[in-house]
């Protein structure tokens, strides 16, 4: 009765989206409508609200337990055999405090299917290709399952043409970005990672100095990323509102003005070169010149690493505080662009 009269039945549903914040993991399987194969999971490194072709993929996934997996298996198994699926098919899901839940499916070929092939052998194209046509699984040699994960980590990092595409705006969110992928290879996860983001064209500054501009909702958690810049020994920059927090939470901090003041301000310091990292979350991008919009464009006009996610900021601090570096500097070139 209440559901009819907000105008809501069977013929005119309503749909209620709950957001969950968690970790997101993708899937690409390989099934011949009874037998599902899954060369590989991957865990991304930004939590779920960035498109999936925009966030940092991690093969074998890192944070996740045997039972998660398994799960995520079993699911996916069942949603393939449901629909009949013969072929490839793609399923994100997200994992909370060990629960699995299934957050899109899509039967069909996805962009990680190259990415998945190269790093784990499986030619997944032919497979299914062939499963398409009439063969089985089990007649090629392939029971149900995870395939056996490799003991090296691989990531597919995301290529932008931000400095190419002037009036897009950098942060990310629902709505892919991206225009290409690369992909870092090595025995940790803070090499590979180190490796698909110079292969990417993002510089991974090891001194200098950090500008932090975030939303308010984003203060506590930018507060342990400043703390951090700051014990490894980057100078840290502020706009008024993320300085004060700072300072109140003892974190050194040197504040500067906001866009359009006379005294040095969030724009000069970028367009001197006297920051190396910009991080700002501010979410009012979609208004052409709002001030997070200007600050975006200005660091990446400059050549200067902005990062709009705070998971991703907190992937990078891991690959600079890697003392592996420190001690023997990579070369460029070991990394791997496609």
């Amino acid at each position: 009765m209440h559901a009819k009269s907000n105008g809501a039945d069977d013929a005119h549903p309503i749909l209620i989206d709950k957001y969950i914040t968690g970790i997101e993991v993708e899937v690409d399987a390989i099934s011949d409508g009874e037998t599902v194969i899954v060369p590989g999971i991957m865990e991304h490194i930004e939590r779920a609200g960035v498109h999936s072709g925009d966030s940092i993929a991690v093969y074998p996934p890192q944070r996740l337990s045997g039972a998660v997996k398994q799960k995520c298996m079993v699911a996916t198994e069942k949603i393939a055999r449901e629909l009949r699926v013969k072929g490839l098919i793609n399923i994100q899901f997200i994992v909370r405090d060990g629960e699995v839940y299934v957050l899109e499916v899509n039967p069909r070929a996805s962009r990680t299917i190259p990415f998945l092939s190269k790093i784990t052998g499986v030619t997944m194209a032919n497979l299914a290709t062939r499963c398409i046509l009439g063969e089985t699984l089990p007649d090629m040699g392939y029971q149900s399952g995870i395939s056996p994960e490799n003991n090296t980590v691989s990531v597919k990092v995301p290529v932008f043409s931000f400095e190419k595409l002037r009036s897009v705006d950098t942060i990310l969110g629902p709505e892919m970005k991206s225009t290409g992928e690369a992909i870092g290879h090595d025995k940790t996860l803070e090499k590979a990672l180190y490796k698909g983001l110079i292969a990417a064209g993002l510089s991974v500054p090891q001194e200098g100095a950090v500008l932090l501009t975030v939303a308010d909702k984003d203060k506590a958690e930018t507060l342990e990323i400043a703390e951090r810049f700051h014990q490894l020994g980057f100078q840290l920059y502020a706009t008024e509102g993320t300085a004060q927090y700072m300072d109140e939470a003892g974190v050194p901090v040197t504040q500067v003005g906001k866009i359009g003041s006379s005294e040095r301000n969030v724009l000069s310091v970028i367009e001197n070169g006297e920051v190396q990292i910009v991080v700002n979350t501010m979410t009012s991008g979609k208004k052409p010149r709002s001030d997070g919009f200007m600050i975006r464009r200005e660091s990446v006009e400059h050549g200067i690493a902005c990062l709009t996610n705070l998971d991703t900021a907190g992937a990078i601090l891991n690959v600079i505080d890697a003392t592996t570096f420190s001690a023997q500097p990579m070369n460029d070139k070991q990394a791997v662009l496609i």
